[in-house]
């Protein structure tokens, strides 16, 4: 029933040179990088959507990379990806804040701790990281506690926004000719001498070479074709996100990392947010995105301890992600020893956001060690422009925009003033859902978290895609919003 997109799969479309496994930010970014080539793609994900997993639930950092293990891959795609982000950014009309970082310490063991990540970001290569007295951080970030007494201060991080670079990536890749396929979880994929045979929500796909960028479930991929050399455990984060009102924090503000991961932390938003988290537990279950009541009592006595005056009345949701934690330790990058038509792109924690960059670099020259043309070719569009958003026009930009669609002047979400126009472009670049349409243009995510627009959208979908309200869904599946009257 939907309308169909630019470059969506059809089955049996002829054999693929390569097929990615994971439309998150990593699977995205590869994609996007070997759009530039000549390579038939086609890029497959379970969801309705990209972006569907930890890459639309993580916490949005460009990290500097101190934290890193010396000689890790981590270390050094973090590094890498850091440099090039700014680019791809530019590039793609994503969103992008270099407003640095701090480590707080409140003790002689914390400030023993910064010391060590101060060491080991300098042998990472880490530029301009510099350790500084609490009163120096607060000249920084005048919010933290007065009881901080050394901090880490990491000028080259950031802050971004994840879902919106992997769409962006994405959309760049299928404007080069990259096939997208949604609703197709694998079920299987079959081995034989001259391709690979890949099962997946229907479809029968055959391609070459399959880059495994599962997330969570990349051991699950990996073993379908012979390679158990790994295992993935998810590890959970729960996230509140605050009003624009919670406190006026510029600086992400982490505490001294844990062996979980790098701690708590109180970050802005690039759309002028505030959040606190991640907590970090394992747990069994890869789907398991519950947010708990222990969950919030950890954010908000963790998250005080670095910013006092932090308004929790300004909470208007709250969320998680399930981040996939490599038995190895490390990211895993290369070509299968087991299976050589198989890439991993796997275990892609933190920093995998801002490595992403510097993964599909990585993936694409290890294509290029196995003999696999990868040469750029001359027509490759590199820029992806943005959707118009209305709320940052000036007056007259905005007679303009309305002049040229009246569109524009129907605003549909009050809170974060979104106009139609930009609701009906979403959906003509691949949003099906009520989810899809926020992530892309953020009609949902104010205040009243789409109590008032929510209805306005559906409408607007069940119109775009000649679908019926009961066939409009928040997030993809079986999660209808109205029911069919008999």
């Amino acid at each position: 029933m939907h309308t169909p997109i630019a470059g969506e799969c059809a089955p049996n479309q002829g054999i693929y040179d390569i097929a990615i496994i994971g439309a998150g930010i990593t699977g995205a970014a590869i994609a996007r990088q070997l759009s530039h080539t000549r390579l038939k793609i086609a890029l497959i994900d379970a969801q309705e959507d990209v972006a569907m997993g930890a890459s639309r639930a993580n916490s949005a950092i460009v990290h500097a990379g101190y934290d890193c293990p010396n000689g890790s891959l981590e270390a050094e795609l973090n590094v890498r990806g850091n440099q090039m982000f700014t680019q791809w950014c530019d590039e793609l009309g994503v969103p992008l804040s270099r407003c640095g970082s701090l480590v707080i310490g409140f003790d002689e063991q914390d400030e023993q701790v910064l010391r060590d990540l101060f060491e080991r970001g300098q042998r990472n290569g880490v530029p301009d990281l510099a350790l500084i007295s609490g009163e120096q951080a607060r000249e920084i970030e005048p919010s933290l506690n007065l009881d901080v007494t050394l901090a880490l201060h990491a000028p080259t991080a950031g802050i971004t926004c994840p879902y919106q670079l992997t769409i962006a990536c994405a959309e760049n890749a299928r404007a080069n000719g990259v096939d997208w396929v949604l609703n197709a979880p694998v079920t299987g994929i079959d081995r034989r001498d001259d391709q690979l045979v890949i099962h997946a929500g229907g479809h029968t796909i055959n391609a070459r070479y399959v880059v495994n960028a599962a997330g969570v479930f990349a051991d699950e991929v990996s073993r379908m074709m012979g390679d158990d050399s790994f295992t993935i455990k998810p590890r959970k984060g729960e996230y509140m996100l605050m009003d624009r009102t919670a406190t006026d924090t510029w600086t992400v503000v982490f505490q001294t990392p844990s062996k979980l991961g790098k701690g708590i932390l109180v970050s802005p938003t690039v759309d002028g947010n505030l959040f606190v988290g991640p907590t970090a537990h394992d747990q069994m279950d890869k789907l398991d995105t519950e947010v708990t009541d222990e969950g919030i009592a950890e954010l908000t006595r963790m998250s005080v301890k670095s910013v006092p005056n932090l308004n929790f009345r300004a909470v208007i949701t709250s969320f998680a992600g399930v981040r996939a934690q490599p038995s190895t330790g490390d990211f895993i990058i290369c070509q299968s020893s087991i299976e050589p038509r198989l890439i991993q792109a796997a275990g892609i924690c933190s920093p995998g956001l801002t490595s992403a960059p510097a993964i599909a670099e990585l993936v694409q020259q290890i294509m290029q060690r196995m003999g696999i043309d990868v040469s750029e070719r001359q027509d490759a569009i590199k820029e992806r422009p943005a959707i118009r958003e209305f709320r940052h026009m000036n007056a007259s930009a905005r007679r303009a925009a309305i002049a040229e669609n009246p569109l524009y002047g129907r605003i549909i979400c009050r809170c974060e003033t979104i106009s139609e126009a930009e609701i009906v472009e979403a959906i003509h670049r691949g949003a099906r859902s009520l989810d899809g349409v926020k992530r892309r243009t953020r009609a949902g995510m104010g205040r009243c978290q789409g109590g008032f627009c929510g209805p306005r959208v559906m409408e607007i979908l069940a119109r775009e895609l000649d679908l019926t309200l009961p066939d409009i869904t928040k997030s993809g599946g079986d999660s209808w919003l109205v029911e069919e009257m008999q």
